[in-house]
């Protein structure tokens, strides 16, 4: 059941796989890992936008869709849905829990890396 912390709502890996299976049109998963991390291991389908390259791409973001945040843990993910919501995006969530608690199905390599606003805003 969904939470917030500090304001941001939290979903669970129960939750997550809801929405990676489904893929509503107006919402967005990314992983903001660093590159080996996210080749180590990461959720079919989901781009990777390292964290330190958030604010490189912030006018990629829209503001009409949900954007969900994946990492190691749920810390790096819950400071960069802050990060968008100080910038006045609203619609952002958290995995708590992170890749840790992940127990469903991962790919290894290079999948998606989003490297421009403009690579944003195609998801």
């Amino acid at each position: 059941m969904p939470h917030e912390i500090d304001g941001i709502k939290q979903v669970d890996a129960e939750e997550l796989k809801e929405l990676v299976k489904n893929r509503p049109a107006d919402t967005v998963v990314i992983d903001v890992r660093e590159p080996e991390e996210y080749e180590a291991g990461h959720i079919p389908g989901v781009p990777l936008l390292p964290m330190h390259s958030v604010p490189e791409v912030v006018d990629g973001f829209s503001k009409e869709k949900e954007y969900v945040f994946i990492c190691r843990s749920g810390n790096r993910s819950q400071n960069v849905a802050m990060f968008l919501k100080d910038k006045g995006f609203d619609k952002v969530t958290n995995y708590d829990g992170g890749m840790l608690e992940w127990d469903a199905e991962k790919n290894e390599g290079p999948e998606e890396r989003i490297q421009s606003p403009e690579d944003l805003k195609k998801l």
